[in-house]
């Protein structure tokens, strides 16, 4: 069998052929760094990590990129509140992430560019956008024309005519006045008093937050990737937004494939589900969480429900998957000692596991069924702890 994802841009799993045979260019959207990540990002960066992993696994050479939002209001307002500046701000929250990242286990990115650091770049693909007419200024403001881009909506499968009146719904009269569309959005904001800013042909001002990661990814990995990714909540509209920006520029598809990952959810009192996030206030952060439980018990509590699914956060499952963790470490550990005694764990029982588990995650990476296929293996040599513990034979044998 070989590898299919599910695409959400064409709806469907499809078999994984990459740009380049052998190399995948592979970029995820990161966090705006304005507060500890909470357990919605651990599930996002735990699930890609873990793909990650099994591309490098099969063979393939992966350059992972994943951005930081240094610029953004959050940013400013956290500043403002602590009496800080925005630099302090986004410094504290990229170590803090970086340090997260690290305890679960999680594989550096290959580059994290970084929103400030890119201006040069994202200047430039918006003045294409200009020239080309899909972008026009506005008092200090650049918005994009999202009815020249004819695919719009195409990754979402939103219709502008909706947009449209979504958008006059929540805009302030005067930004409905300086856009030509009440659905185009900024490119380019023009300086309010005491915010960064930085020169632009069109004023000072600083970027809107899609035109971000437009042009990191151009700048990092060319105008095509292999694999964009993110939450499901970055669908629309900032996916949306990014394959209008980077497509009317280049003229060539932004991303092969487009993955995103499903919302962790929490259980109120009244027992209703909601998305685990900061802006509703009923989020544990990574930091806590990781006094509390060990890193690798929340890794697999992550992958114990298929990427794409909901997840419903309760400490009882992550006690759950704390316990799973440890008869899979003692697993480890009598695999060590099978191995000291010079019987090595291979033949028939090893290579149909590793064939199960590749099946597994050949299908559009389905870890529920490849951890099932993990803890078999698991429950085989736990049965053969006593045995072996005391000198006994195997009743599995080396070859199996």
């Amino acid at each position: 069998m070989t590898l299919h994802v599910y695409n959400t841009l064409t709806r469907q799993k499809e078999e994984f052929v990459p740009i380049v045979p052998g190399r995948v260019k592979f970029y995820v959207c990161g966090v705006t760094v304005y507060d500890h990540s909470h357990l919605g990002h651990g599930r996002s960066y735990v699930t890609w990590d873990t793909i990650r992993r099994y591309l490098m696994w099969q063979g393939y050479a992966v350059t992972y990129v994943q951005n930081f939002t240094d610029i953004d209001d959050k940013i400013l307002r956290r500043a403002e509140k602590e009496h800080s500046t925005m630099t302090r701000v986004s410094e504290t929250y990229i170590a803090a992430y970086l340090e997260d990242m690290s305890k679960l286990n999680i594989l550096p990115a290959d580059a994290y560019p970084r929103a400030t650091q890119s201006i040069p770049e994202i200047t430039a693909l918006i003045a294409e956008l200009e020239a080309g007419g899909f972008a026009y200024p506005a008092s200090g403001d650049v918005y994009y024309h999202v009815r020249r881009f004819v695919g719009y909506g195409k990754l979402s499968g939103k219709h502008l005519d909706q947009l449209r009146v979504d958008a006059d719904k929540r805009l302030e009269d005067e930004e409905l006045k300086r856009k030509k569309d009440p659905a185009d959005f900024a490119l380019w904001k023009a300086s309010r008093p005491g915010e960064p800013f930085w020169d632009s042909a069109w004023g000072p001002g600083r970027p809107g937050w899609h035109i971000e990661c437009s042009a990191m990814v151009r700048a990092q990995l060319g105008d095509t990737i292999d694999i964009h990714a993110g939450g499901e909540d970055l669908q629309f509209p900032h996916h949306e937004n990014e394959i209008a920006q980077s497509e009317a520029a280049t003229g060539k598809p932004l991303a092969r494939y487009w993955l995103h990952n499903g919302f962790l959810n929490v259980k109120k009192k009244s027992g209703e589900v909601e998305k685990m996030s900061k802006s509703l206030g009923n989020f544990w952060t990574l930091k806590d969480l990781l006094e509390k439980f060990a890193p690798m018990g929340f890794r697999l509590y992550v992958l114990q429900a298929h990427y794409r699914t909901q997840l419903t956060f309760s400490v009882e499952a992550l006690e759950n998957a704390q316990k799973g963790w440890s008869n899979l470490e003692e697993s480890l550990r009598l695999s060590g000692l099978v191995q000291s005694l010079n019987q090595p764990l291979q033949g028939e029982l090893l290579s149909s596991s590793v064939e199960a588990f590749r099946v597994a995650m050949d299908d559009d990476f389905n870890t529920p069924e490849a951890l099932a296929v993990i803890f078999a293996l698991s429950n085989a040599l736990m049965s053969e702890r006593n045995v072996v513990e005391h000198g006994g034979a195997l009743r599995i044998s080396p070859e199996q």
